[in-house]
């Protein structure tokens, strides 16, 4: 009979930081809770977990008897905790520094609560860079989880890949076991028979180990998976089915390092897994590696050489997406200035470890870039480590940099209430508005970006042949009614206060040297016929133009406002006698009005704009078309508050105020 095959299975569970609790609350009732609850039954299947700091320090609180399932496996010896980042950063895209210190704060938390130290780390997004190697050697983790993929860049075959293997970068070791892709894409959606019978089929082959690590959330909460993973009992009869098996035996990542040797080093290539690759590049170069891959399939040679085909890296999210960028150059920014502290509070390391949770800076069929509660929670966090750090620390009242490295200058404005920060890019606006108080960016917008699927937004939704249920890769289906004017890309950002002349945008605007003291919180841009300034005072926020020989041109101003609210009961616009007059989803046309009131009970707060001369007002929601695991669907990003004056004579001033508070002192 052949030597058992070794099943190490490993499931990681993450929700991000600032997800709904309603959301957190039905993961966990529909994947999180029963899943333990069935791997509870059977002490003798063991395997290993991981869940990020954040969302564990969630459960616990609020579902205590559950997690102590978990706990109770770990003492018995059933399951291995390991660690991560506490808020799951993907560590290369953060300081070394910060690295370790949040590697460290989930290693003494797990520590706390079970005892162990966790030996191995789950690689967030499993996105490899072999500088991440010191800072995970360093806080004791002793090898990681990667794809086979990875390991398949450098050559390697699959049927070398029966075991682990060790890197190193400067000296520093780190054990990296290759999680499989066959696996990965049969659990759960293949029959538990078909399941086990693979593994048998490998031992018979005469491989060792079968490893598996990949999403839990598949183990229930992706499109039918609670229906056929507990209801229809997929999980059990897959356990029995593996421990029924004389050619099968299960193991942690801990015993199996233990009692094997190393099959040598190997140096991985940056990468991720294969499907990243793909989502990380703009289009066309997304359709075209797309396509690429599907020619190499149709001609049978998918297998073959798609290790060579590798697309893009996770970072050039932060190219592709401005968004990303300007948000991840802010946290490195607020980090410096947190880590150049004699001793940086717990608070303010706390805030910008919450900061750093990966899921705002990227976008694939999971990435929360589009969703714009999510983006909300990373700012309120960098806001208020800002203004922790302006306490401790205080700025001058206007610098300028380029913090972003995209080769336009930024101007910061800011009060001990209100920031904003404009870039010197021809536009002359805004790309934040940050309010202290109310620990919120209201320049947090997503521009309409040319995404590669939604060129299957008109397919027929996908019907899934054969036995078990489809994964969510291969689902098309549409949440929302989308027609083709919803997926036209955004020439432009969606920034606050951008300029229009006869309905042409103003793309000529350079910053010019301000006329007031050098310690005033302003900045002044001109172009051909118009200077514009903007001051930051308090709360408020004053925006003045000065018109030369424009008389009778139509000039309009475009104010993109991320408001909580979005589209929900809780936003609504107010008129100067107090009137509703609809909420922030719903469009809104006035003839004339220098003032207009946004009131968001989400947030607590409100935005007052007022303008010197009343003109005609249009406001209407933003809304960009992305794919989640339960299709496409539209969202709401912003209000979008577009002011058209009619230039009354050939010298003429215009002021524009907006002031923001919050609803209850």
């Amino acid at each position: 009979m052949p030597h058992p095959l070794t099943l190490l299975l490993g499931v990681h569970a993450h929700q991000p930081v600032g997800n709904f609790p309603e959301v957190i609350e039905d993961a966990h009732q529909r994947c999180y809770k029963p899943f333990l609850e069935t791997l509870h039954g059977y002490p003798e299947f063991r395997f290993a977990a991981h869940f990020s700091g954040w969302l564990l320090d969630w459960l616990r609180e609020r579902h205590p008897e559950d997690m102590e399932l978990l706990a109770d496996m770990v003492r018995r010896g059933q399951v291995e905790l390991f660690g991560s980042g506490d808020t799951e950063p993907v560590l290369a895209a953060i300081p070394y520094r910060d690295r370790v210190g949040q590697l460290n704060v989930l290693n003494d938390k797990l520590a706390a609560w079970t005892g162990r130290r966790p030996q191995g780390a789950w690689l967030t997004e499993r996105v490899w860079e072999s500088s991440v190697v010191p800072a995970l050697a360093a806080s004791g983790i002793d090898y990681v989880t990667v794809d086979d993929y990875h390991f398949f860049c450098t050559g390697k075959t699959a049927a070398e890949l029966d075991g682990y293997f060790s890197t190193e970068e400067s000296g520093a070791r780190l054990d990296l076991f290759p999680i499989s892709e066959a696996l990965r894409y049969r659990l759960p959606f293949s029959p538990a028979t078909e399941v086990v019978t693979y593994l048998e089929e490998l031992a018979k082959a005469g491989q060792s180990v079968a490893i598996y690590f990949d999403d839990i959330e598949k183990f229930g909460i992706w499109p039918e998976t609670y229906d056929w993973v507990y209801r229809r009992g997929w999980l059990r009869a897959m356990i029995e089915g593996v421990l029924a098996s004389p050619l099968i035996a299960t193991a942690t990542y801990a015993d199996f390092h233990a009692r094997h040797a190393t099959r040598g080093v190997v140096y991985l290539p940056t990468t991720s897994y294969s499907e990243m690759n793909e989502w990380t590049l703009p289009m066309p170069a997304a359709n075209i590696y797309a396509k690429l891959l599907a020619e190499a399939q149709a001609a049978g040679q998918g297998e073959r050489l798609r290790p060579f085909l590798r697309g893009g890296i996770w970072r050039n999210f932060l190219s592709r997406y401005g968004e990303a960028n300007w948000l991840h150059k802010r946290m490195l920014g607020l980090s410096a200035r947190l880590a150049a502290l004699p001793a940086p509070p717990p608070e303010l390391t706390a805030a910008l470890y919450r900061a750093q949770a990966n899921d705002v800076y990227w976008h694939g069929l999971f990435g929360g870039l589009y969703l714009p509660h999510l983006r909300r929670a990373v700012w309120a966090n960098l806001v208020e480590l800002e203004a922790g750090l302006d306490a401790l620390q205080a700025r001058p009242a206007t610098q300028a940099l380029d913090l972003d490295l995209d080769g336009h200058g930024e101007i910061f404005l800011h009060s001990p209430a209100l920031q904003a920060v404009l870039r010197d890019d021809g536009l002359g606006a805004a790309c934040e508005l940050s309010s202290y108080r109310l620990r919120h960016n209201f320049a947090d917008s997503l521009r309409r970006y040319h995404e590669h699927y939604h060129d299957r937004i008109s397919q027929t939704p996908s019907q899934h042949q054969g036995d078990g249920i489809a994964s969510a890769h291969d689902i098309v289906r549409c949440k929302d009614l989308i027609n083709a004017a919803d997926i036209v890309p955004d020439a432009l950002p969606r920034a606050f206060c951008l300029d229009r002349l006869d309905d042409r945008a103003l793309t000529d605007y350079c910053a010019a040297a301000s006329t007031d003291a050098a310690d005033a919180a302003d900045a002044r841009f001109v172009r051909p016929g118009i200077s514009k300034r903007y001051a930051v005072d308090g709360d408020t926020l004053t925006i003045d133009w000065e018109f030369t020989n424009l008389a009778g041109r139509r000039f309009t101003t475009a104010l993109n406002l991320a408001m909580p609210s979005c589209d929900g009961f809780l936003g609504r616009y107010l008129l100067a006698d107090g009137q509703i007059a609809g909420g922030f989803g719903q469009p809104l046309g006035l003839n004339k009005t220098a003032l207009l009131t946004l009131e968001d009970g989400i947030l607590g707060g409100r935005i007052t704009l007022l303008a010197t001369a009343a003109a005609a007002l249009e406001c209407r929601p933003h809304q960009t078309v992305s794919q989640s695991e339960a299709g496409f669907e539209k969202i709401m990003q912003s209000a979008e508050l577009l002011w058209h004056w009619i230039i009354p004579d050939a010298t003429w001033r215009l002021r524009l105020q907006l002031t923001i508070t919050p609803l209850r002192s």
